[in-house]
């Protein structure tokens, strides 16, 4: 025969615990991916501008005073196309973002409620083998 029944449910018990722990700490570790990507993207947009601004600098020597209205013109259209980039990808990532939390935690709203319902059915076959032993005793009574 396996393990007694009230060990099992002791498990299970466990498990939903470990769950709920690891819920929570899956909260940070988003947050720490998340965070990690920005200081990416900040990294990258940083060594754009940087880039322009040596190729810049290099070609100001060979080029008359007027490339300085040009490369203040190239500057302030750089950082409007960054800003408005970083704004458009901050809210799509925000979108998106949303959308998968809506989507994980329907996922798991199933499955929380896929192991409810498991649980009551291991509290009905838990009953179940109780009634069936002593229905067993009884028989072994009788006969």
């Amino acid at each position: 025969m396996g393990r007694p029944i009230s060990e099992q449910l002791s498990d299970l018990s466990v498990q939903a615990k470990k769950a709920e722990d690891d819920f929570a700490a899956s909260k940070k570790e988003t947050h720490d991916k998340i965070a990690a990507r920005r200081e990416q993207l900040r990294a990258s947009a940083t060594q754009s501008v940087e880039k322009l601004k040596q190729d810049m600098q290099s070609a100001s020597s060979a080029v008359s005073s007027s490339f300085d209205a040009l490369k203040a013109k190239v500057s302030a259209d750089a950082d409007t196309l960054k800003a408005n980039v970083k704004q458009w990808k901050k809210e799509l990532d925000a979108e998106r973002a949303e959308n998968r939390a809506d989507e994980l935690e329907w996922e798991a709203s199933m499955a929380i409620d896929y192991a409810i319902s498991a649980v009551e059915q291991a509290k009905l076959a838990a009953i179940d083998a109780v009634i069936g032993r002593q229905e067993a005793i009884e028989a072994r009574k009788v006969s």
